[in-house]
């Protein structure tokens, strides 16, 4: 990972996060242009090469005027990272609540795996501490509601929106690497497939890997690549949210 939230100052940070404190510099210069400045440049070129002199250039002033409002990258990092989790509901009645509760999870998947599309750059932020503003929040209360009242405790709720939300972000950061490997290599998954398979399966026999052989084979004859990337985010998901439902099934049995 290249950046980590809650790498600042707490205090400051928090203080940030819900603008307890909002200031204007002489230059009309705000937090709110900061931000969505520096999630322009992240956008254009990756968040480990995102800094502050970039950001006061794409603004049009000197890096100095913006320490006027957030300290430093750590910080930042926070703010970025709340704006965006803020954006992904415009309200609770988003989600799909008269469906039942599977449908509304399966949705709040679909929007996260939405929101990584549209914001590559998180995909290179640690977010084991979040930022705890109230983008972040509002997210994390929105997306809890289809789990609440379904039988599980309010630690198990919080523990299956997790599993869910990791499985999202390790399939996404899948997806990403895949298109990046590709563009690195100027050679897709499937030109490299078409020449590295028969390879492969010359090598690989089936005497001395029986399971690798024929599975292997199986799967890239089918992926037509060594990975699916979108496959494993469905399947993964469909496997964590049967496994829920399995679980709420024998809570309300019990």
């Amino acid at each position: 990972m290249a950046e980590h939230t809650g790498t600042g100052d707490p205090l400051l940070s928090i203080a940030l996060l819900w603008r307890t404190n909002p200031k204007t510099g002489r230059s009309g210069l705000t937090l709110d242009a900061i931000v969505a400045a520096a999630i322009a440049v992240a956008s254009e070129i990756g968040i480990d090469k995102l800094s502050m002199r970039k950001i006061a250039d794409r603004l049009g002033v000197g890096a100095m005027s913006l320490y006027a409002h957030v300290p430093g990258k750590g910080e930042l990092i926070d703010l970025m990272v709340d704006h965006v989790n803020g954006t992904l509901y415009q309200s609770p009645d988003d989600l799909p609540l008269d469906s039942g509760w599977r449908p509304a999870l399966e949705a709040v998947a679909e929007r996260n795996w939405e929101l990584f599309a549209a914001h590559r750059w998180l995909l290179g932020i640690d977010v084991t501490r979040p930022p705890l503003g109230p983008g972040t929040t509002s997210k994390y209360d929105i997306e809890l509601r289809p789990l609440v009242g379904i039988g599980l405790s309010d630690v198990e709720i919080d523990q299956v929106l997790t599993l869910v939300l990791d499985h999202v972000r390790s399939s996404a950061r899948l997806s990403l690497g895949v298109a990046e490997t590709a563009q690195a290599t100027g050679r897709d998954d499937r030109e490299w497939w078409d020449t590295a398979g028969p390879l492969l399966a010359a090598l690989i026999s089936p005497e001395r890997y029986p399971h690798a052989a024929r599975i292997g084979n199986a799967a890239g004859a089918e992926y037509d690549a060594a990975i699916d990337p979108d496959r494993a985010y469905s399947f993964g998901l469909r496997m964590i949210i049967d496994g829920v439902e399995r679980l709420v099934a024998s809570k309300q049995a019990g």
